[in-house]
């Protein structure tokens, strides 16, 4: 229990127990003077409230801490006050391929100024270590993922007691929510967002999973929005960040694409609308109009970019909408369009240096300071509005350079990265938003602000992290216990900012049915693939044994992406795959060979009854070592 009066800016009082974290049955024989007296260790207090055996099951605990951020770092540090893994059979390994920037020093307080550019994973590993030697703890810095299965292997997740994720995005979280339930490992997920905050526990066989819900996707803003009609500062510096990826990535991948893959072009041509004539374009203008071959040429590429995107096409967009045009809604044209830019400091000076650093091949590895931006001849004429021009397509198929042309040419697409101040790709976004801005008379933003809003960065609160972290501890003492009571657990909202904290008990995992066999997410069958006699079995054998040992008929069976058994396949086909071991089929199907590091198969399957009625089943775990 914690009472307190220290509130500020009045005196407020916060009642708050978590009576749950205690056992949930026999505590007085669990429980004794005995159990709970003084050993001289540095967990004394713990033990007082919790007991000896609590603690020696908290040092035998091996975990996985899946990030090393802000989350990361207090996971550890709590881990390491309450004694996890610190046994002589506990373990911690932590990942994170990141390294430290100085901005993170705010908020990840296992890290000081002498740690900034190195890796945030071992920084952090050897920070939680000085605070408790006996901690047990790994560090590595392999991205989690199907790319390191390998490292992450059957063996990796089989040998552990649970999982802590402290993740900044949804695609990762989903991932190791996938692989606690098929390893049938707890987790503990947490998450911040500047004063509010998440924790949500994940118990095998009780609880539904990360995956069961998601939040409503975020609301996007309108596109002819962004093209057309911007009228606040995220119009434009969305509209910066879509003109970075359409200027140093999307061309760059297409180029690639264009170059590798001889289908390219006849799939590009079936696009819809006027993509096929925009990534044409994009291609044409990379290998042949645009090509910078030295600095001058990406000197003189920056300043036409600026003609053509903020006077030209503004010129286009007014002749197309003349000021005081009522269009068929009533709004008159000059409303909501730009005006032509001039040649006006500082502003627009911003723009080339940095967009002559970032085409592919330019590398950024030239001063600007000695360019004459300002002078006459580095911008080009202004040009008259353009008619529409239907007949281009034929016309850029036939300027592109043949893959034979260039063998072995490959360009480098660019990802957007905020926090290298050396890499011009902040200098370029704030110039391009504070140039939209201008045209359309929108206040510019200067470099601090354009970052927080072109990164979706929402200022991380240390308070919010240490009280998360903290309710996630409390989930972590019930797990260790054993509790098998779903309203023993409780996820967690809380927003300091109202200042709110609210609990809810975990969503029960639902509950399916075939015949009178009841199933959860949690739940699969279990097939050994290798039979008595040393022999894989085949899918002849697969398909029976369902009928024979579930009552079910197989009509479909696939593995990932692939399809490896189906009712309507081709009858020749079908005996082919009848009398193949499964792995055959599966590393025929998928053309990918099984690693050594594979234990077993997901299979999934659809069935009938025996009444021919399509019925939902578990999963099959196919074991082949």
């Amino acid at each position: 229990q914690a009472v307190s009066g220290k509130f500020t800016p009045i005196t407020q009082w916060l009642y708050f127990d978590a009576l749950e974290c205690l056992p949930e049955e026999n505590r007085d024989s669990l429980l004794t003077e005995e159990q709970c007296r003084p050993r001289n260790s540095r967990y004394d207090g713990q033990i007082a409230v919790f007991g000896a055996e609590l603690q020696a099951k908290l040092g035998a605990q091996k975990y996985f801490v899946v990030g090393a951020g802000a989350i990361g770092c207090e996971l550890l540090k709590n881990f390491a006050m309450v004694g996890l893994g610190c046994g002589p059979e506990g373990s911690v390994t932590v990942t994170d391929m990141d390294t430290i920037e100085k901005s993170n020093l705010n908020r990840q307080f296992l890290f000081r100024p002498w740690d900034v550019t190195k890796l945030k994973s071992e920084r952090a590993a050897a920070a939680a270590r000085e605070m408790n030697p006996a901690l047990r703890v790994s560090s590595r810095t392999d991205r989690v993922g199907p790319d390191t299965e390998r490292v992450y292997d059957d063996d990796f997740f089989e040998g552990l007691d649970g999982v802590a994720n402290a993740l900044d995005n949804v695609d990762a979280r989903l991932y190791m929510d996938r692989r606690c339930v098929y390893y049938r490992k707890p987790l503990l997920e947490s998450g911040t967002l500047g004063t509010k905050g998440n924790v949500q526990v994940v118990i095998p066989f009780l609880s539904e999973s990360y995956s069961s819900s998601q939040d409503p996707p975020e609301k996007a803003i309108p596109i002819c929005t962004l093209k057309n009609f911007p009228n606040a500062i995220e119009h434009t510096l969305q509209w910066a960040r879509d003109e970075f990826e359409g200027l140093f990535k999307q061309p760059a991948e297409n180029v690639n694409q264009y170059l590798m893959d001889p289908k390219f072009l006849e799939r590009t041509l079936r696009l819809a609308g006027t993509q096929p004539l925009e990534v044409l374009e994009a291609v044409q203008r990379s290998l042949v109009s645009d090509r910078p071959r030295a600095w001058p040429d990406c000197v003189a590429w920056a300043c036409r970019h600026w003609h053509r995107q903020y006077s030209n096409n503004i010129r286009q967009l007014l002749h197309n909408f003349p000021p005081g045009q009522v269009g068929t809604r009533g709004a008159q044209g000059g409303d909501r369009e730009g005006t032509g830019l001039g040649l006006a400091p500082p502003v627009q000076q911003q723009h080339p240096p940095a967009a002559a650093q970032l085409p592919p091949g330019a590398g950024g590895s030239h001063a600007h300071s000695g360019v004459p931006w300002g002078s006459p001849g580095c911008w080009g004429p202004t040009c008259a509005p353009r008619p529409p021009d239907d007949g281009r397509l034929e016309e850029l198929k036939a300027s592109l350079p043949s893959p034979e042309e260039l063998p072995g040419f490959r360009m480098f697409p660019i990802d957007f990265e905020k926090d290298d101040d050396t890499n011009f790709h902040m200098d370029f976004i704030v110039a391009a938003s504070n140039l939209r801005a201008e045209n359309y008379d929108i206040p510019p933003a200067d470099r601090h602000k354009s970052k927080l809003i072109a990164g979706k960065i929402i200022p991380a609160i240390a308070t919010t992290t240490a009280a998360v972290v903290g309710l996630a501890c409390l989930e972590l003492y019930k797990l260790v216990q054993g509790h098998r009571r779903l309203s023993s657990y409780k996820n967690a909202f809380l927003n300091l900012a109202l200042p709110f904290v609210g609990f809810s008990e975990p969503l029960a995992c639902p509950r399916n049915k075939y015949y009178e066999v009841e199933w959860t997410l949690w739940d699969r069958f279990e097939v050994q693939g290798l039979q008595p006699d040393g022999q894989e079995m085949t899918l002849r054998q697969f398909l029976a044994y369902f009928k024979k040992e579930h009552r079910l008929e197989i009509t479909m069976l696939s593995q990932g992406v692939s399809m490896l058994y189906s009712f309507f396949m081709p009858a020749a086909k079908l005996r082919e795959r009848h009398d193949q071991p499964m792995t055959e089929i599966v590393t025929r199907v998928s053309k990918k060979k099984l690693g050594r590091h594979v234990k077993a198969l997901v299979f999934e399957l659809c069935c009938n009854d025996d009444t021919d009625a399509d019925i939902e089943v578990p999963y099959v775990r196919y074991t082949i070592r």
